[in-house]
């Protein structure tokens, strides 16, 4: 039985820029504004795939309150200096209103790359995700929890969704963000692998077939990162308030520390087909926390509020134990009051029931993004 992981905690966002005057995607930024984020917060900040967006991460932290610190310093920072420029960030995973036909992309390597083996798809990516990364330092345990957890990610992705609207138009989902992303290819759910070295017996295929350079080419919902001795989590759309992020992060660690126990038990979570998990994935991309999920125990529909108790109840000692009982009980917060999708049509429909055109609502989703952003801290 491998060691008690350490379950270190580590937490990406991405941001859109946008101009303060016109709410509008700044469509290229000035370069003193990243150089001045990257000269405060060194490898906490870089480019995104366009220059209308920008991507921070905390540094390996062992506590939740050590990782809210950094995500407040963060955004902060990003805020203050983008200001300088008539600027502000949001955290949402699709802008309002702005069309990606003007958009650039950035002039790194990597990105130039992606650009061109992509094509339109690439163009699309007018998108923001949250990524939470847990230490898992044994191989074999970390691609065994992968396979697990995935069965919860429909779960988070509902409780973090911020992406109802594309292109000035309401989608009718709550995360419009999961059907551009899903255009590219090894993306979704991840497959089932037996072990670490079944894993990358898979991965090697379609390295030496000279498709990708390594696995950090995999964009999958969840994955071993191709960096850290971490299972990343990718799921979720970027959560606006920064309370709900440090949620959402609290809860993929102590699921995955309740399968730890599980197995150190002998147990597991049963590996439901990917097909079933599938279901779930479109209802919490589709209804966000509004309509349930599945329950494929019982093989019904269970309001995603008994489903979220069910969750708390199964983490109980893993909160208790990691020190952020307060965090993850925040999720019913989110669940009273909705999602930043939720938020951001009743303030769309407020604007419009007093008097606003759809522009000028959709302008306003945009002023309150801005402000959410850095509230709270």
């Amino acid at each position: 039985m491998p060691a008690e992981p350490s379950f270190t905690l580590g937490i990406e966002e991405e941001y859109h820029l946008v101009e303060r005057a016109s709410g509008s995607l700044a469509v290229e930024p000035p370069p003193a504004m990243l150089q001045a984020a990257v000269a405060r917060l060194g490898e906490r900040a870089m480019p995104e795939f366009l220059k209308s967006q920008i991507e921070v991460a905390t540094r390996k932290c062992s506590s939740l309150a050590e990782a809210r610190i950094e995500l407040v310093e963060l955004r902060r920072t990003i805020a203050e200096l983008a200001g300088e420029h008539g600027l502000a960030p949001i955290a949402a995973s699709t802008h309002p209103f702005t069309d990606w036909g003007g958009l650039k992309h950035s002039e790194h390597a990597r990105y130039v790359q992606l650009s061109r083996d992509l094509q339109g798809v690439a163009r699309r990516l007018v998108i923001c995700g949250m990524h939470v990364h847990v230490g898992i330092e044994d191989e074999d345990l970390r691609i065994d929890l992968m396979s697990q957890v995935a069965y919860f990610l429909p779960h988070l992705l509902a409780l973090s969704t911020s992406s109802p609207f594309w292109r000035g138009e309401d989608t009718g989902l709550k995360s419009y963000r999961i059907s551009i992303f899903q255009e590219l290819p090894r993306t979704g759910l991840p497959e089932i692998f037996a072990s670490w070295g079944e894993y990358q017996r898979h991965v090697q295929v379609l390295v030496q077939a000279g498709l990708i350079e390594d696995a950090s080419k995999l964009w999958w919902d969840i994955r071993a990162s191709a960096r850290f001795p971490t299972l990343e989590m990718r799921i979720t759309d970027v959560c606006t308030r920064l309370d709900d992020a440090i949620t959402i992060a609290a809860l993929y660690r102590c699921l995955l520390r309740m399968l730890w126990r599980l197995r150190r038990s002998n147990q597991r979570w049963r590996n439901y087909a990917r097909m079933l998990v599938y279901e779930n994935r479109w209802r919490a991309q589709r209804y966000g926390i509004e309509e349930g999920l599945v329950d494929f125990g019982k093989g019904v529909v269970v309001p995603y509020r008994d489903l979220l108790e069910e969750i708390l109840e199964l983490v109980r000692p893993d909160a208790e134990a990691l020190g952020c009982t307060t965090e993850v009980g925040h999720a019913r917060t989110i669940l009273e009051r909705g999602t930043s999708a939720d938020r951001q049509r009743a303030v769309y429909r407020e604007a419009v029931a007093a008097g606003a055109t759809p522009p000028e609502a959709l302008r306003r989703v945009v002023d309150w993004l801005v402000a959410e952003t850095v509230a709270g801290f």
